[in-house]
């Protein structure tokens, strides 16, 4: 069972949020999922996965950032100009309110309040950097994560400043889509605190699933090696999947899972039954 919810932010954002397993909310842990970078909520494996999930015994929330570009037609990007004024800060503050949300009540009235994210690429570090601060936070899976924002040349920096944009190509929708300046100017403002995967990871004091695939082009498997290197291995699983890469073989629009990505889905639900119980 599936559930659709607007939540405003304290910025007066929309945040469009899907739950699954509604029917078993106030009793079983939740798990939040965290999209990346040109991710969204409806994206390929995401229902897949709040529903495999949801069977397994957790309450699960999936949503679009406000500014993923995503908006009222849940599959195109569409809102191009909040794509491009995004900012890691920005989606951090967002992930907090989902989760203040969710203990207030707001998706269902709530008497289990254990919660695990389970963050994709950028969303893991989002994630990292999220519950490394936040005490409600209870255990950390990530899919594919990044083990650094900063991930730009300097003459790229240099191109992006002179611009005051960087341009991506959406290799799926052929759209090109742009970032402002200001998602550098965050980087480089926050990169020692509130940015700063390395710090948030060594100092995480939690149950943390690190997965990646090995054969990953678009964040290198040495990256997922990377924070599995900082992370309290008393605490720390690391989980190579070999021969899969970003998206665990997963395409767009979904047309069906398969053994590497199901088994990925039984690791991580084993994980948190162990950590949230």
């Amino acid at each position: 069972m599936s559930k659709d919810f607007i939540l405003i932010t304290s910025r007066n954002e929309k945040l469009r949020i899907t739950t699954y397993g509604f029917e078993n909310a106030c009793t079983v842990p939740c798990l939040i999922l965290v999209h990346g970078f040109k991710g969204f909520k409806d994206w390929g494996f995401c229902p897949y996965t709040g529903e495999y999930l949801a069977k397994k015994g957790f309450f699960v929330i999936t949503f679009n950032f406000s500014h993923n570009g995503v908006g009222d037609n849940l599959m195109e990007f569409t809102e191009l100009d909040k794509f491009a004024d995004n900012t890691f800060s920005l989606e951090i503050d967002e992930l907090n309110e989902i989760i203040t949300a969710y203990l207030k009540g707001d998706f269902c009235v709530v008497e289990n309040k254990k919660i695990g994210l389970i963050g994709h690429s950028r969303g893991g570090a989002i994630s990292l950097l999220t519950a490394s601060k936040n005490e409600s936070v209870n255990a950390v899976t990530t899919w594919s994560a990044v083990s650094r924002l900063d991930r730009y040349s300097e003459k790229q920096k240099e191109k992006w400043r002179e611009k005051g944009v960087f341009e991506v190509l959406n290799t799926r929708t052929k759209q090109v889509m742009k970032l402002n300046v200001s998602l550098l100017e965050d980087v480089e403002q926050n990169s020692n605190d509130s940015l700063n995967i390395e710090k948030a990871v060594r100092e995480l004091n939690k149950p943390l699933l690190i997965a990646h695939g090995k054969q990953d082009l678009a964040v290198p498997f040495n990256e997922g090696k990377k924070l599995f290197e900082l992370a309290d291995k008393r605490l720390t699983e690391f989980y190579p999947i070999e021969n899969t890469g970003h998206t665990f073989d997963i395409q767009h629009p979904f047309k069906g899972s398969n053994n590497k990505f199901d088994a990925l889905l039984n690791k991580t639900a084993e994980f948190f039954k162990r950590n949230l119980n």
